[in-house]
């Protein structure tokens, strides 16, 4: 499973980094574009979001991009349109969950924006050699793992990665700053604690075999304990509680057991009740890509 913190699959820079030219300070949804489209970029044709020309510092080879409650969603020239939208979409549907129009928990987005949060997307891994101003936390998603279809069909066939990639940028960038107690890439936070639980004990390192008792079981050397494990369990466990993962237990036991809302509310109590717990505005329905504002 791919992940990526502060981003970009081990294989190239740094990209925990931070804003110099800002796109919108605002939390609304931009739907006007702030630079001319130039020639050859079709605008789209989504109610709510626009994509706009890119000139960002840093971000020179992705074209256009979308912006979504003040963060930015970057695309090279090889990204569909309707998957840069669907993308934006699925950002917009986690953050206003409700989707009346404004953020679900105002404290998260500040968090994302204080800290210049953005999405690149690519269409091969060498879209990825980029050198991002430092300072900004990212993430990014590949063009080919994007699939809207997946919720519209039954929740089968090829996993829709803007379902992992998008959250993992809102929790890295927004939760785990916004609530350090509670969601914090440490040893002895909530999702932490929860985490040792769901391990079978707290590990540093990959432990080989895992207890027999655990029912998260991430086995990649290069997934450290604090800013890896942790947010890739935060991902799992929301995720199954959602649906997203009830038809995948085949493809995913390998490192995730709980993949349904009943088996995370009957198992992992600890990570049900912090996801649940009403102070953390945590979404409750899986984003489809339809945004309704």
């Amino acid at each position: 499973m791919k992940r990526v913190y502060p981003i970009i699959l081990g294989l190239l820079a740094t990209i925990v980094i931070s804003c110099i030219s800002c796109s919108n300070d605002d939390n609304n949804i931009t739907t006007t574009p702030t630079t001319p489209t130039p020639s050859g970029i079709n605008p789209g044709t989504d109610s709510n979001f626009t994509i706009v020309a890119n000139t960002d510092t840093g971000f020179t080879s992705f074209n256009r991009k979308v912006v979504v409650f003040g963060i930015d969603i970057y695309a090279v020239a090889g990204v569909e349109d309707a998957k840069l939208l669907h993308a934006a979409n699925v950002m917009a549907q986690y953050l206003d969950n409700n989707e009346d129009g404004v953020v679900d928990d105002q404290a998260v987005i500040d968090k994302m924006v204080e800290n210049r949060a953005y999405l690149v997307m690519w269409a091969s891994e060498n879209d990825l050699n980029i050198d991002p101003p430092a300072g900004r936390i990212g993430q990014d998603l590949g063009n080919g793992e994007t699939n809207p279809s997946f919720v519209s069909n039954g929740r089968t066939g090829q996993f829709d990665a803007s379902l992992e990639e998008v959250l993992h940028i809102i929790n890295n960038a927004g939760h785990s700053l916004a609530y350090p107690s509670a969601f914090g890439q440490n040893a002895g936070s909530d999702l932490a604690n929860a985490m040792d639980i769901a391990r079978g004990g707290q590990f540093m390192t990959i432990p080989n075999p895992y207890p027999t008792t655990a029912w998260y079981t991430y086995d990649d050397a290069t997934c450290d304990y604090a800013s890896c494990q942790t947010i890739e369990y935060l991902y799992w466990a929301l995720t199954s509680m959602l649906g997203a993962q009830e038809n995948r237990l085949d493809e995913i036991g390998h490192e995730w057991k709980l993949n349904t809302n009943a088996l995370v509310q009957s198992t992992d109590t600890a990570i049900f009740t912090l996801l649940s717990n009403p102070t953390y505005k945590m979404p409750t329905v899986l984003p489809d890509g339809t945004y309704r504002q």
